[in-house]
């Protein structure tokens, strides 16, 4: 009789630990979240007519900070500091996670595309925001919020935090080269030169492009034009001929716009990490030069902060007077929080029964899956509005980034019963 009774109270122990555990597992996943959104909050008052403390010139202001120096300085004193020679060969996977990634995000859109038929010309915009996800940004602020909490399933929260970074930053470099490519391909003007189209009128199947580009483009070509009569005129002057192929394929490949600080800081830290006498040199906490990347860590610390309030008053032009219509952004933000993350779960779970993951190593994982499940890049509403469609861009980056404070809660909830 006394051994039932300890065996019952056993049970009913344990499932009270089970109950805490998934409590505890619901509270560190939503509270992240809140925390961002939290903060993108206050950068919306801030932003808004009543405070205006933020106006759009002040959050150009806060967002060229961030992605010129805030955001490169992180990514190079924790990538730097994680990153190895074997760690890279480790972490292959990384960026060929954010190419699937895109892959079958693309593929997701195209059926969603077909199925909801989104008004011309926006077939090929829906696409691209329902198949690139934000890989760099958001779960950047999410590790660092979900690591700061000393109860994080991770471990020591110093080392949950520079591993989390490292993952994340080793695969923005492919990010940013699918952005300024793939995207940006993407998303050309209809052949009607703009995407301000009467919907009233159908487009002429034979309809020719017009000479006038949008006024987004018209920079551009001007610029183009201007460095073909420089690369000309430096030609006759006597350069050589291979420095004048070098600029043709520097200018063709559009490397400057591959090239941001982000790229570059990643390119830096990955080489000098790579080579034990130049991570000794500048990286290492020993190093006679680690005031660099001591003062680059102190800036990149003010990163999540300033990156949300500059997100938050982003979101201030709201839907906008956006001609997607409701069901086409219903559409968008349906499959890219909801459709989406399950595909990418998938690949991770492959991925990890064929053996190209690193062995017990759950951030890792954690870090692929997030790739999956994270609202619309915010960079390529930047190549949107650079293209023509930035208000129609406006609108979905509002709704999508609404909508996943519950959807990313309750992926990361499966993410950590999973891993965990």
């Amino acid at each position: 009789m006394m051994g039932t009774m300890e065996r019952l109270l056993s049970a009913l122990e344990n499932e009270n630990r089970g109950g805490e555990s998934v409590l505890g597992s619901i509270k560190i996943a939503v509270l992240p979240i809140v925390k961002v959104f939290t903060m993108c909050f206050l950068g919306l008052l801030m932003a808004s007519k009543y405070v205006n403390i933020l106006p759009a010139s002040g959050r150009r202001l806060l967002n060229g900070l961030v992605f010129s120096l805030l955001l490169p300085c992180l990514i190079f004193s924790q990538l730097g500091q994680a990153v190895t020679l074997q760690k890279m060969l480790d972490w292959w996977f990384i960026p060929m996670n954010v190419v699937l990634s895109s892959i079958s995000g693309s593929v997701i859109g195209f059926i969603v595309a077909s199925i909801v038929r989104p008004p011309y010309p926006f077939f090929k915009f829906t696409i691209i925001h329902i198949g690139i996800g934000n890989i760099g940004n958001v779960p950047l602020v999410l590790i660092g919020a979900l690591c700061r909490d000393p109860n994080n399933p991770f471990g020591d929260s110093l080392k949950c935090s520079t591993d989390g970074t490292a993952y994340i930053s080793f695969g923005q470099w492919v990010g940013a080269i699918i952005l300024y490519t793939y995207v940006f391909n993407m998303l050309a003007p209809p052949p009607e030169g703009t995407f301000d189209i009467d919907h009233e009128r159908l487009p002429l199947k034979n309809s020719t492009p017009k000479s006038d580009g949008p006024p987004e483009e018209a920079p551009l070509i001007a610029q183009e034009e201007e460095e073909e009569n420089n690369l000309a005129g430096s030609s006759n002057s006597g350069k050589s001929k291979i420095k004048l192929i070098l600029a043709l394929i520097y200018d063709k490949l559009k490397l400057k716009q591959i090239l941001q600080p982000p790229i570059i800081a990643s390119i830096l830290a990955m080489t000098l990490g790579a080579v034990p006498f130049l991570k000794k040199l500048i990286l290492t906490p020993d190093a006679p030069l680690f005031f660099f990347t001591d003062s680059c860590m102190i800036l990149g610390e003010a990163m999540i902060p300033c990156i949300l309030l500059a997100l938050g008053g982003n979101l201030i032009d709201g839907p906008g007077s956006s001609k997607l219509g409701f069901r086409t952004t219903a559409a968008i933000v349906f499959a890219r929080l909801v459709l989406v993350p399950p595909v990418g779960l998938g690949i991770v779970m492959l991925a990890d029964k064929l053996g190209f993951l690193p062995p017990n190593d759950k951030m890792f994982r954690f870090v692929l899956l997030l790739q999956h499940s994270m609202p619309t890049s915010v960079l390529s509403g930047a190549v949107a509005n650079l293209r023509g469609c930035g208000r129609e861009a406006a609108a979905v980056l509002f709704w999508v980034h609404i909508f996943a404070v519950i959807s990313m809660a309750g992926w990361i909830v499966l993410y950590l019963s999973i891993l965990f």
